[in-house]
Order: C-alpha cells, then sequence, then structure tokens
C-alpha cells in the first residue's frame, strides 16, 4: 500500500510540474512589449525570403520566437485592429470601413487592454490607433493608461466627420496627442513613437509594474516619405522611387526594434517580457519586389492581403519553432489575456470569437481542431444596403480550402483553391468539389446573417469636423480654413457660422 501510495504522489508531483500547455503560461504575467507595423506585408522583411530588404532585428524576433507560419488578418487597418483587441471579426465591432466613422470600435465592446488591467498591468500605446477619434473612443477610455498617438488611419489624413489628424501632421516633427494634451514633437515618427514607448517602459520597469507596452507605427503606410539616409540604402536598387521609400522606412522600424530589445536585455528583463511582431493586412509598395509568392495584396481576400508574421518571442519560456496551424488576429486576445492571468468575465468571454494559442506557444508541432475563418473586405458606399456587397472581395477558409469570391455582389461568384497543394492559388477547383463548396458557402451565409445586427455605424452621420482638428486649434489657436472645411464637411457654408472661420491657414 505505501509503496503503491509513492508511486502515486511521484506520479501527480510529475504531472504538476510538466502541467499541460495551458497550466505551463497560464497566469506568468510577463511584460508584454507589442510591435505591430502598417502596410508592411508577409514579404517585407529578408526571414521570409525578401531579396533587397534587410531587417535584422525582426529576422532576431523570427530565429528566436515561435513563428506562426499560417496567421491570418483582415485586409485592411482598422479592421486588424478591432479584431486583435476584442478577439471577435471586425464586422462584430461595427468595424466595415476605415473611415467615415465606420472605423469605430463600439463603444459595448471590452478591449484587450481593460482585461489586461484586471491582472494588474499598466497599459500604453504609442503610434497609430485607428478605433475612433472621438474623445470616448480613445484608448484612454478604453483601457489605456499612457496614450501617445496620432489620428485617423495615418499621420496628416483628414476625412469629412470624425476621422482626421492634428491639422498639416507630417511624417517629420508631428504633432502627437499625449493624454489628452498635443506635444510637438522633434525627429521622424518612428523614431519618436519608439522612443517615447522605451521611456515609459523604463519607468513601468523601475516601478516593478508588469507592463503592456502597444507599438503600432504608422511606417511604412503611404505617403512613403523615408528618412533621406533610410531611402538612400535602396535607392536605384528597388524597382520605384516609392518602393526605395517604402523599404527605407521599414529598415528604420528594423532599426527601432533593435533598440528595443538592446534596452530589454540592459535593464535585464529580456526574460521576463514576451516579444510579439505582427503587421496588419498584405503587402503594398514592396509587393514588386517580392510577395512570397503570393497572390494578392492589401484590400484582397486572396492569402498575400491576409497573410502575415506572427513571431512570439519569450527567452527561457518559449522554444523557437515554426507552427503551421491556421491561427489568425481574433486568436490575440485570448492567447494575451490566458498568459497574463487576466479575468474575463462571462460577457467577455462570449464577445471573443478566437481561441488561445498557449497550447501551441509551448508545443508549435501540436495541433488544434479545424476552424473556419471568415475576410470581407467592406468599403461599400457609405449608406448603402452592405447585402449588395455580401459577396464583394471575400472569403471563407478552413485550413485546406479557401473559397473565394473576389468580383461578387449581391450574388457570390466563388472560387475554390486547395491553398495546401497550390499556394499560389493558380487553379480553381471548384467544379470538382461541389461539397466543399457547398459546406463553405453555407458557413459563410451564417457568419453575414450573425454579422447584421452588429453593423451600428453604418447610419452614423459623423461631426462637423475632425474632433483632432479641433482640440488641436482649441490648444494652439487659429481655427479652420476655407480649405479646411471644404476637406471635412463639403456641405457646410463658408463663411462659418460663428465667424469662427480664418481665410488664411493657421500655422
Amino acid at each position: 500500500m505505501k509503496t503503491s501510495l509513492v508511486r502515486v504522489l511521484l506520479l501527480a508531483l510529475l504531472c504538476a510540474l510538466c502541467g499541460d500547455s495551458s497550466a505551463a503560461l497560464a497566469g506568468k504575467r510577463p511584460n508584454i512589449v507589442f510591435f505591430f507595423t502598417d502596410d508592411q506585408g508577409y514579404g517585407d522583411l529578408s526571414a521570409h525570403g525578401n531579396p533587397l530588404l534587410k531587417t535584422p532585428s525582426m529576422d532576431r524576433l523570427h530565429r528566436e520566437g515561435v513563428r506562426f507560419t499560417d496567421f491570418h488578418v483582415s485586409p485592411t487597418c482598422a479592421p486588424t485592429r478591432s479584431a486583435l483587441f476584442t478577439g471577435r471579426h471586425e464586422f462584430k465591432n461595427g468595424i466595415t470601413h476605415t473611415i467615415l466613422e465606420r472605423e469605430r470600435l463600439t463603444l459595448k465592446a471590452t478591449t484587450l487592454a481593460q482585461v489586461l488591467k484586471t491582472a494588474g498591468y499598466t497599459t500604453g500605446i504609442f503610434g497609430k490607433w485607428h478605433l475612433g477619434d472621438e474623445a470616448e473612443y480613445l484608448p484612454s477610455r478604453r483601457g489605456f493608461d499612457e496614450m501617445f498617438i496620432h489620428g485617423a488611419g495615418g499621420i496628416g489624413q483628414s476625412y469629412p466627420g470624425s476621422c482626421g489628424d492634428a491639422p498639416g501632421n507630417t511624417y517629420f516633427d508631428p504633432a502627437i496627442l499625449h493624454n489628452g494634451k498635443f506635444v510637438k514633437t522633434k525627429g521622424y515618427c518612428t523614431d519618436v513613437f519608439y522612443t517615447q514607448a522605451t521611456q515609459w517602459m523604463d519607468a513601468q520597469r523601475k516601478a516593478g509594474k508588469p507592463f503592456f507596452a502597444y507599438i503600432p507605427s504608422n511606417a511604412p503606410h503611404a505617403p512613403y516619405n523615408a528618412r533621406p539616409e533610410d531611402k538612400a540604402l535602396y535607392a536605384g536598387k528597388a524597382p520605384s522611387d516609392q518602393a526605395a521609400s517604402f523599404l527605407g522606412m521599414v529598415h528604420n522600424i528594423d532599426q527601432n526594434i533593435g533598440k528595443v530589445l538592446a534596452k530589454l536585455d540592459e535593464w535585464g528583463i529580456a526574460k521576463d517580457t514576451l516579444v510579439v511582431f505582427m503587421n496588419d493586412n498584405g503587402g503594398t509598395a514592396g509587393v514588386p519586389v517580392w510577395n512570397a509568392r503570393m497572390r494578392g495584396s492589401k484590400g484582397s481576400a486572396w492569402l498575400g492581403g491576409t497573410r502575415a508574421s506572427s513571431f512570439w518571442r519569450w527567452p527561457g519560456t518559449l522554444q523557437p519553432a515554426d507552427c503551421g496551424v491556421l491561427a489568425a488576429h481574433i486568436d490575440f486576445f485570448p492567447t494575451i489575456a490566458e498568459i497574463a492571468g487576466a479575468k474575463t468575465p462571462d460577457a467577455v468571454k462570449a464577445q471573443v470569437e478566437g481561441r488561445s494559442l498557449v497550447p501551441l506557444l509551448e508545443k508549435p508541432a501540436g495541433t488544434l481542431p479545424d476552424r473556419i475563418q471568415v475576410t470581407h473586405l467592406g468599403r461599400w458606399p457609405k449608406h448603402s444596403d452592405p447585402n449588395l456587397a455580401k459577396f464583394s472581395m471575400c472569403s471563407v477558409r478552413n485550413s485546406r480550402w479557401q473559397l473565394i469570391s473576389p468580383n461578387g455582389g449581391a450574388e457570390p461568384k466563388w472560387q475554390l483553391y486547395d491553398v495546401k497543394a497550390d499556394a499560389g492559388q493558380q487553379t480553381d477547383v471548384a467544379a470538382q468539389n461541389p461539397g466543399v463548396v457547398k459546406q463553405l458557402a453555407a458557413a459563410y451565409d451564417q457568419w453575414w446573417s450573425d454579422c447584421q445586427p452588429l453593423l451600428v455605424n453604418e447610419k452614423v452621420v459623423g461631426p462637423k469636423l475632425n474632433p483632432f482638428a479641433e482640440l488641436y486649434w482649441k490648444q494652439f489657436g487659429g481655427g479652420p480654413t476655407e480649405e479646411d472645411y471644404k476637406r471635412m464637411d463639403p456641405t457646410r457654408p463658408w463663411p462659418a457660422p460663428g465667424g469662427e472661420g480664418k481665410k488664411k491657414k493657421a500655422k
């Protein structure tokens, strides 16, 4: 009896020490640094075979991390960001565009930043938010303790309604909204964001607080304004001047990532820090150089429009390896929440559609049940019937098959590809596999029906002027010009009511 009892106890102790993958990582509460780039495609780094671009820091994350090789995001910016921070598809967050109030993350959603705070994290964002510029939508109201952002989807962008950056902003010396007040910075935008983030991380680690540092650079999004010394590295080598600037912008991001990694080593917290690197959609100006042999680019439902880098580095905890399981942006929320030991109330659990990748981070060679993944570009005309674009640039897939309708409308024009055998998507095999088409099409129809009640931004009428612009003028003086009114609200008469307009542009 005693011998049997000893064996049982030893077995129990062994199980406790080994544990399953979830138990091993759950609640370990590392610092989390999330590098996120804008419009850098899967092929825009040397670790993925780019013949021209050199990215040693990104390559280091690739080499030292768990690499999800079949990881997918949305075709454009704001949709991907909303999925990352809610764990569900962007349409169910009300996001069907990147402008015109349709980029606003529904206020009914709970964000990852809010959930992390239940685990004692302090949270900071440094760069591009793009989930609503009105006060109630800002990251400072969505769980972020530190906010250092530009407006709209890019520095200097402004559109009619609520989506717009500070007036006259450029990539050099931009005005940045820092915790409710604009600061006029000095330097190139990417350098500014990474420097601010590094200083903030240093303060948090000195205070002994676990931190979540989200660094979503606006680069290398257009306009392709690189530092001259970065562009010079590719001038005359890239296929166009635009591509040279784009590659230079990626080079600059890579340098900044390297500086952060060096600081983690210098501070002695590298082994206590999970670093994640991703990009937000398919390739853009770098596609002519290298697109990893994929079809499609940003704005498409082809694999080249959605496949993204996803590197997870945690020295001493995660073993570097490839993982080929079909994964997606909606998995980021539950994975990070589990590692952080965050509390997820039932309402939040019901919100999350993704699944935790923790078992795969622990055992990259493992498997998970197959899944259905849906992509839709959105972007139908404002105030139009979404059903008229139901089958426009959309797809539904599982780990083997992708059913795609690149140019349908109210009716589908389905094509089917075996992405395991035909990763370049060159041969439509719909006619040979009617059962697969029927099954995936039915899953897509159900998904579309589920989304319709949640498209809350479709009828929204935005404010007369961009909130960022109004806040900027309130702080620094000046005011809207005739050109501002024409750009932000073409229907509003000039001179503006109240006489607040200026004939010359405020400096």
